[in-house]
């Protein structure tokens, strides 16, 4: 007699398959990271702000030279007794804010412009101490550097900073109705006091970096961004932009990173 025959009531029944339920957690792929560990933000923020931006230094200089002044006092004015304090403070202010009208007026790409632009400046420096104190070489010259006696009292100081704290202002107002924005599926441009939006298709974006000026770079890390959207016949220049390098490496890792799911699964229940 057979023991599979069911009729049979002593014969043992047969044991169901093993169920496998696999506890494993879903593989996650990603793309390679970056050297920051950092991770994609959702969306990205781009501004390209005007060029007095690079200003920073005059008015950071304005304001200390305003704060001494108010502290020296009548001491600082002409016939007082720090007035040869005022006339440096005055002479480092000009010299700095030459410095800095040159840097916003003109390009250094390369390494070479900036080498050639500290020599020169050493060289004129050099040229001034010089004939200040070898008055006899070049008396024409003395006598015109001994005649140069600039002085600026707190009020000078104090409204060039008002002035540039004010233009500051206005920027950063401007700033906030005219600004681009990246997120992985668009580009998005707002504009406009009444908040005007354009969109462009954005997984294959594709972005241009360019530093023009070494001076520009060191002083806020700024650069020129160039955005090629997709299916768009004009590429869009924004300009000094901020920490360009930071910006660039957030939108490739956003553009770049790929999320695929595997699913391990166990061995299917065999069936009849």
């Amino acid at each position: 007699m057979s023991t599979d025959n069911p009729a049979n009531p002593s014969a043992p029944n047969p044991a169901p398959p093993p169920v496998i339920v696999s506890t494993t957690p879903p593989v996650v792929a990603t793309a390679p990271p970056n050297s920051d560990q950092e991770e994609a933000p959702s969306s990205i923020y781009l501004v390209a702000y005007p060029k007095i931006v690079f200003l920073y230094p005059t008015y950071i200089v304005s304001i200390i030279a305003w704060l001494v002044m108010l502290l020296l006092g009548d001491a600082a004015m002409p016939d007082g007794t720090r007035h040869r304090v005022a006339e440096l403070i005055t002479l480092f202010f000009l010299m700095l804010t030459a410095v800095n009208l040159v840097v916003i007026s003109f390009d250094f790409p390369r390494t070479t412009s900036l080498t050639l632009f500290f020599g020169f400046s050493a060289v004129m420096m050099g040229a001034v101490l010089l004939f200040t104190n070898q008055p006899e070489l070049i008396k024409p010259v003395s006598k015109f550097l001994e005649s140069l006696k600039p002085w600026a009292n707190a009020q000078f100081y104090g409204l060039f900073a008002l002035l540039l704290s004010v233009l500051y202002l206005i920027v950063w107002m401007m700033a906030r109705f005219d600004y681009w924005e990246v997120r992985p599926n668009e580009l998005m441009h707002h504009h406009g006091f009444l908040s005007d939006l354009e969109r462009f298709s954005a997984p294959n974006l594709r972005i241009s970096k360019e530093i023009n000026d070494v001076f520009e770079y060191m002083l806020l890390r700024s650069g020129r961004l160039i955005l090629h959207p997709t299916n768009e016949p004009r590429a869009f220049v924004l300009d000094n932009v901020l920490n360009i390098n930071r910006k660039e490496a957030q939108i490739t890792k956003m553009l770049g990173a790929l999320q695929v799911e595997f699913r391990t699964e166990g061995p299917r229940t065999p069936q009849a």
